[in-house]
C-alpha cells in the first residue's frame, strides 16, 4: 500500500495541490488525470522521491520494490541493452555484480567463499538464473530484436531507448510501477501487449498518460486533479467522463427534480458496469462500481474546446477523390508506389503505414507536396482543408498577434468580434487573444489551427497527427467534433480511440501498394486476412 497524508505543493503563491490524502492498495491501477499544468507529472515525481513536497508525507508498505518508467533516455547511453532492463532490479543487479566481482579475484578467501555462498543463496530465491532470458522475452515483447540486447544504449534510435526503459521498468514483477507517457513512440502491437500485461499485474500502478484507449484498457481507478484537490474515482477513464458530463449538464438543469437526476445517474452507472463486465479488468472494475456512492460523482472543473466542422460552406457531391497510380520516392528510397483508389461522399478514412510516408503521402493530396509521380484529382464540389504534422511555417517569423493571425484565413468575416468568438471557442479570452504568435506552446499553435480549419468552412478535412500536444480535453473535443462532422476525412493518428471511433475505412500504404478496407481499426488490426495481405506484399519484388 502507498499511503499519502496531509501532502500539499505549493510554487510561491500558486497552490498545485494541498491537503492531499490518499491510499493507493495492490491489484489496482490509477490513471492520474488534470488539466495541463495541474500537477500529475510533477505527483508521480513526489511518489518516487524526485520532489520534495511543501507538506505532508507518503509512505510504502515495508519491502514493497519501487520501479520507475526513467525519463532520461541518455542516462544509460554507456550500458549494455541486456544489462539496462537487468539494472531495474537494484538488488538482484548489485549481487549480480558483487558475485561477479568475488569469482573474479585472484586470491579467493574462506570469506569470500562464505560471501559466494550467501549470495549464490539469495540469487537462486530471486530467480536469478533466469533473470537474463526473462529480459530478454521483455525485450522482444516490446519489439526490441534479439541482436539489439548486446549493443549499447546509444547504439539505438530514441525510439528504441524508450522500449528499453520500459522493459527496465517491467522487469523482476516490482510491487509498485510508476508510469509517465508509457504508450509514446510505441505501436499497436505493443501498445496491446502492454495492456495485457498491466491488466494481469497484481502490484501498484500510477500512469500518466494522453492515450485514452490505453487509460480504459487498465485503470481499475482514476485519480483527478482540479480544484487543487486529488480525489480517486472507481471506473476508468471513460467513465470519469462521461459521468462527469452527465452531472455538469444535471446540474445546468435545475428543472429537474432530484429523484430524477439520482435514477439517471443509476441507470447511467449500470449500463457502464454491463460493458465493463466485457473488458480486462472486469472483475475489479466491476465491483467498484457497483459499490460506487453518487454523492462523490463530481462536475469536473475542466474546459473543453468547442471543435466543429460541420459548417461548411456548401455540401459536396458524389465525386471527391480519384487517385491513380501515386507513388513518391525520396533519395532513391520507395515511400509509397502505385496508389490507386476512390474517395466516396462521407468516408473517414485512417491512413496507416510508415509515418514519413504517410505524412508525404498526406501532403502530396492537400498540394503541399508536388514531387511524386502518378495523378489525383478531387471533384470540383470538394473544398478541402489540411493540418500538416509540422505547422511551423504558420508561426515561424510571424510577429502578429493571435486575432491578426486568424483573421488572415478568414474568407469573408474580418470583425474582430467575431474573431475573438472563434479563439474564444478554443479557450483563448481576454488578454490571451494578443499573444504573439511566435510565443505559443505546442498545444496553444495546435488550438490556433483547428480555429483556422473551422474558418476556412471544408466539406473534406485531412489531418496528419492531430492529437499532437494536445491535453485529453481538447483530444476529446476533436474527437467529438470528427464524431459529429458529415463530411469527408483523411486522417491518421497515433490514438487508438479516435481512430476506432472516427474511421470507417482503413487505408495502409507500403512501399510495395496499400491494403484498402472498409472495416473499423480494431477489427483491421486483429484481421488475419489483412495479415496475410501485409506479408504477401512484403514478399513482392
Amino acid at each position: 500500500m502507498i499511503t499519502v497524508n496531509n501532502l500539499s505543493l505549493r510554487y510561491g503563491k500558486r497552490i498545485l495541490f494541498e491537503d492531499v490524502n490518499l491510499k493507493f492498495t495492490s491489484g489496482n491501477c490509477y490513471g492520474i488525470i488534470g488539466a495541463n499544468g495541474a500537477g500529475k507529472s510533477t505527483f508521480l515525481k513526489i511518489l518516487q522521491g524526485d520532489v520534495d513536497p511543501t507538506t505532508g508525507q507518503v509512505t510504502f508498505s515495508k519491502g514493497m520494490r519501487v520501479a520507475v518508467l526513467k525519463q532520461n533516455h541518455f542516462e544509460f547511453d554507456e550500458i549494455p541493452v541486456m544489462q539496462t532492463v537487468l539494472m531495474g532490479h537494484k538488488t538482484l543487479w548489485a549481487i549480480m555484480q558483487e558475485r561477479e566481482a568475488i569469482y573474479a579475484k585472484g586470491d579467493f578467501t574462506e570469506e569470500d567463499g562464505v560471501r559466494a555462498g550467501e549470495l549464490e543463496n539469495t540469487f537462486g530465491e530471486m530467480d536469478g538464473w533466469n533473470a537474463e532470458s526473462s529480459a530478454a522475452e521483455l525485450l522482444s515483447n516490446l519489439g526490441i530484436k534479439e541482436n539489439l540486447h548486446t549493443k549499447l544504449m546509444k547504439e539505438l534510435d530514441g525510439n528504441q531507448k524508450v522500449r528499453v526503459l520500459l522493459a527496465q521498468a517491467l522487469f523482476g514483477n516490482p510491487d509498485i510501477l510508476f508510469l509517465d507517457e508509457p504508450t509514446n513512440d510505441l505501436d499497436v502491437t505493443t501498445i496491446n501487449w502492454l495492456e495485457d500485461f498491466l491488466a494481469d499485474y497484481q502490484g501498484i500502478i500510477l500512469v500518466v498518460s494522453h492515450d485514452r484507449h490505453f487509460l480504459d484498457a487498465v485503470c481499475t481507478n482514476v485519480v483527478d486533479i482540479d480544484y487543487s484537490k486529488m480525489t480517486i474515482y472507481s471506473g476508468n477513464y471513460s467513465f470519469w467522463y462521461q459521468s462527469s458530463q452527465l452531472v455538469a449538464k444535471q446540474k445546468a438543469d435545475s428543472n429537474k427534480k432530484a429523484e430524477d437526476r439520482i435514477k439517471e445517474l443509476q441507470d447511467f452507472i449500470r449500463r457502464f458496469s454491463a460493458n465493463a463486465s466485457k473488458s480486462r479488468q472486469a472483475t475489479s472494475r466491476k465491483k467498484a462500481l457497483d459499490k460506487i456512492n453518487l454523492e462523490d460523482i463530481k462536475p469536473s472543473s475542466r474546459k473543453y474546446p468547442g471543435i466543429q466542422f460541420n459548417n461548411v460552406l456548401r455540401e459536396a457531391g458524389n465525386e471527391i477523390l480519384h487517385v491513380t497510380d501515386l507513388s513518391k520516392t525520396v533519395n532513391g528510397e520507395v515511400l509509397f508506389k502505385n496508389v490507386s483508389f476512390n474517395l466516396k461522399k462521407g468516408d473517414k478514412v485512417a491512413v496507416l503505414g510508415n509515418s514519413i510516408a504517410v505524412s508525404a503521402f498526406l501532403a502530396v493530396l492537400a498540394g503541399e507536396e508536388k514531387d511524386y509521380k502518378g495523378s489525383f484529382t478531387w471533384g470540383v464540389t470538394t473544398n478541402v482543408a489540411n493540418i500538416p504534422n509540422d505547422n511551423t511555417r504558420f508561426f515561424e517569423g510571424v510577429d502578429a498577434n493571435l486575432i491578426d493571425w486568424l483573421r488572415q484565413y478568414s474568407p469573408d468575416e474580418k470583425d474582430e468580434t467575431f474573431i475573438r468568438g472563434f479563439l474564444g471557442r478554443m479557450l483563448f479570452s481576454g488578454e490571451e487573444v494578443l499573444k504573439k504568435c511566435n510565443v505559443l506552446s505546442g498545444g496553444e499553435k495546435m488550438r490556433c489551427m483547428f480555429s483556422r480549419m473551422m474558418l476556412l468552412r471544408a466539406n473534406v478535412l485531412i489531418l496528419d497527427e492531430p492529437t499532437n500536444h494536445l491535453d485529453l480535453e481538447s483530444i476529446t473535443a476533436l474527437n467529438n467534433g470528427l464524431t459529429d462532422f458529415k463530411g469527408t476525412a483523411l486522417f491518421t493518428s497515433r490514438d487508438h480511440e479516435l481512430v476506432e471511433t472516427i474511421a470507417n475505412r482503413i487505408i495502409e500504404i507500403t512501399p510495395k501498394g496499400i491494403i484498402d478496407k472498409e472495416m473499423d481499426f480494431d477489427e483491421y488490426i486483429k484481421s488475419e486476412r489483412v495479415a496475410e495481405q501485409r506479408e504477401q506484399l512484403l514478399k513482392m519484388k
